[in-house]
């Protein structure tokens, strides 16, 4: 029989790996991760020098919400939260236009005659502002006010939340035009037609309103919002849709934006629900203003959920009401959209990017590197970008950078790292150079623990990185174009070897050979083959403490052992094992068998006497790695006690008075403790029987067996017990009673 403590112990020993691993990036996805300043990169994975962007209005306000120009090109930037109204003419000279009571401007509209109309919100209200001076135009008595639309006729449409109405104002005043049944109306824009279009949230749902109270559901998208629309001339239709949970998002942030709260810039989402009072921000410092009151909220359809959709997605709605999916996203949110020619131009909330669409072929245009590109408006042969956090306004132009600079993703090498060579393609005849550097470190993130940037490394075959040995490297490039054309990278590739990492015995597990196919079967102990299965698994701990308590392990009919163990290698190496085993009395390992490539092995009983041994086991992984790299680890078992032999037992005293019967018994073992005895009389059934102490728990133990009422005849008494390992040792008595 075997029994084990349960302790373990992982010892390893530190060298270095054979294998050389390669970091490559040659495609869309690998370059899309990194840091892009005046770089641009196609669908095909290739970088290239983007079109000039430049800065050219930083407000001193967290988001800039709305931007639209005037027949002259000035325009004009409503931002938030001190509800101010910029106005940045064609030089760039920027000046505040106006500043309203409330404080987010969430959308402007200029008509032909260059008069500029603001909605405000919360406690919606529309200004109209013509030289210089404001007035109250139009107040619907909601919440908020998400969006204008100008008719060709100079008729102001206005689009409400969290009731999701559509007004139709004029000089006149204001009429109800289209009554949603959604929370908020979030975009307008007229087709070419002269129908106007709605996007709308929580429900995602895009209508087209041909007359006042009669609209037809152009498309119900699987988002919650409607963000952009584009009407083109041959009559379809672009949308830009968001989806995750972005709405959720934002009626967090308008809850942290509260008065109460410090000053932050929200998620550029305009979804917010009623129940939250409106979006109470910071009043302007020059200006201060109570918190409008929250409005009593009206039924809002709930917000649909669809688990598992992505975030964002581009449509396409042809003039037959066929829909075409462009463009999907399950990383970024597409916040607005314009047609630029043959292609589409849409900005998203990663780095502030701005992607151009042209059919099926996707480019990364420009990233601004700010939080959300929130806003584009095209002027002339100019995009203009608008960002949120901070406010800034950039022009992308026509032309191309100068120079770029790409910073790739993080490697991480999985554990430090002896550096190769960098080596990289390039297009063949596009001019221009190219610079690479690297640094790396001990860190996930960049930061002052990681090394300078390299000097330039100079051979596209293969530059030795000279950055120092670390789980960490960053590689950038540096383009720079010559006479209008820039450089073209196909493809970066760097070498590098890791660390050998020590592989680990995580378990030892001692069974008897048969013990595995009847694990199931669970018997009480004191029952004849009972089993016990002991594991010892690496905690980490040293070897078995003194005190911990042992187990048996009954040796199976076979007569045969089973060692079985767990092991892994984080590098993936191919293992080989050494089997040892000691006596408890012994000082010296003794070799059961080496170059063991299972994680098995069965071993004779007999070829062990009774006694307590400790099982070892060394995994290596030399087979895969050079002599000087190899590395080792072992797992020591608990003690384990072999324990063969039944105990003794002996029945004596026999006394018989007045029909009972009195016997006295010993039991002893040579190696465990006894813990079970039990009689059967006459092959009937099992009886416990207790120790004269009262426990069974101590290698010898004298019992007193008493029966009563006896009929005369002969009977036939069997005493058994059990030691701990579940051997079990009889005696039998025959009683005469006359």
């Amino acid at each position: 029989m075997i029994r084990r403590l349960l302790a373990a112990l992982l010892v390893a020993t530190g060298a270095q790996a054979a294998g050389t691993a390669t970091w490559e990036m040659n495609t869309y996805n690998d370059f899309l991760k990194g840091r892009f300043s005046g770089v641009s990169l196609s669908r095909d994975g290739r970088l290239e020098l983007a079109p000039k962007l430049e800065p050219v209005f930083s407000a001193d306000q967290p988001v800039i919400w709305a931007v639209v120009a005037d027949r002259e090109g000035n325009l004009y930037l409503g931002t938030g939260h001190r509800g101010r109204v910029w106005r940045v003419d064609r030089a760039g000279k920027a000046e505040v236009f106006w500043t309203a009571e409330e404080p987010e401007v969430f959308a402007l509209a200029v008509d032909a005659k260059g008069v500029l109309y603001a909605a405000t919100s919360p406690n919606g209200k529309v200004y109209r502002i013509e030289k210089g001076k404001a007035s109250e135009y139009f107040s619907p008595g909601s919440v908020y006010i998400w969006s204008l639309a100008l008719a060709a006729d100079g008729t102001l449409f206005v689009g409400t939340g969290d009731d999701g109405k559509i007004w139709r104002v004029t000089a006149a005043g204001g009429e109800l035009y289209y009554e949603t049944g959604q929370s908020h109306v979030t975009c307008l824009a007229f087709d070419a037609q002269g129908r106007l279009l709605a996007g709308t949230e929580p429900n995602g749902i895009l209508y087209r309103i041909s007359a006042k109270d009669q609209a037809f559901v152009l498309y119900d998208a699987n988002h919650p919002e409607i963000r952009s629309i584009v009407p083109m001339p041959d009559g379809s239709v672009y949308v830009a849709a968001l989806g995750g949970s972005v709405a959720k998002k934002t009626a967090a942030t308008a809850q942290a934006t509260a008065p109460s709260a410090p000053l932050t810039a929200p998620a550029t989402s305009i979804t917010v629900t009623a129940s939250q009072g409106g979006v109470e921000l910071k009043p302007k410092a020059e200006q201060p203003k109570p918190a409008p009151a929250p409005a009593a909220a009206p039924p809002v359809v709930p917000a649909i959920e669809v688990t598992g959709v992505e975030k964002s997605a581009l449509y396409k709605i042809d003039p037959d009401h066929t829909v075409e999916t462009l463009w999907t996203s399950t990383e970024e949110n597409a916040y607005d959209l314009i047609a630029a020619g043959d292609a589409l131009l849409f900005s998203t909330d990663a780095q502030g990017r701005v992607y151009e669409l042209a059919g099926r072929k996707l480019t990364l245009l420009a990233q601004t590197n700010e939080s959300e590109a929130v806003r584009l408006l095209r002027r002339g042969r100019e995009l203009l970008v608008a960002t949120s956090n901070m406010g800034k306004l950039f022009r992308l132009g026509q032309d191309l950078a100068e120079q770029g600079v790409y910073e790739s993703p993080v490697h991480d090498a999985g554990a430090v790292a002896r550096w190769g060579r960098l080596s990289w393609r390039l297009e063949s005849d596009r001019g221009g150079t190219v610079e690479f550097q690297t640094r790396s470190g001990n860190t996930a993130r960049p930061d002052r623990t990681w090394s300078e940037w390299s000097e330039p490394l100079t051979d596209p075959d293969g530059s030795p990185v000279k950055s120092p040995n670390a789980r960490y490297i960053q590689w950038r490039a540096t383009l720079r174009a010559s006479a209008g054309r820039g450089p073209v990278v196909d493809s970066v590739s760097l070498a590098y070897l890791p660390q050998n990492t020590p592989p680990r015995v995580t378990a030892i597990e001692v069974t008897s050979k048969s013990a595995a196919a009847s694990s199931s079967s669970s018997q009480s102990a004191g029952s004849s083959g009972a089993t016990y299965s002991i594991t010892v698994t690496d905690t980490g701990g040293a070897a078995t403490s003194a005190g911990t308590a042992t187990q048996k392990l009954t040796r199976a009919a076979t007569e045969r052992i089973q060692i079985t163990w767990q092991a892994e290698d984080a590098d993936g190496d191919q293992l080989i094992y050494a089997l040892y085993f000691r006596g408890d009395d012994e000082r010296e390992w003794k070799l059961i068998k080496e170059d063991i490539e299972e994680t098995t092995l069965a071993l004779d009983a007999h070829s062990l006497a009774d006694g307590k041994y400790f099982f070892r086991v060394v995994a290596s992984d030399r087979q895969a790695n050079a002599p000087e790299a190899a590395r080792e680890a072992e797992l020591v078992s608990a003690p384990v006690l072999i324990d063969q032999t039944p105990p003794s037992v002996s029945l004596s005293g026999l006394r018989l008075s007045g029909g009972v019967v009195e016997m006295e018994a010993v039991a002893a073992d040579a190696t465990s403790a006894l813990r079970n005895a039990e009689y059967s009389l006459n092959a009937g059934r099992w009886t416990p029987v207790s120790s004269e102490d009262g426990i069974i728990d101590s290698r010898e133990e004298r019992f007193r067996v008493r029966l009563s009422g006896l009929a005369p005849g002969e009977h036939v008494l069997v005493l058994r017990v059990y030691d701990s390992a579940g051997n079990a040792g009889l005696a039998r008595r025959v009683i005469r009673v006359p």
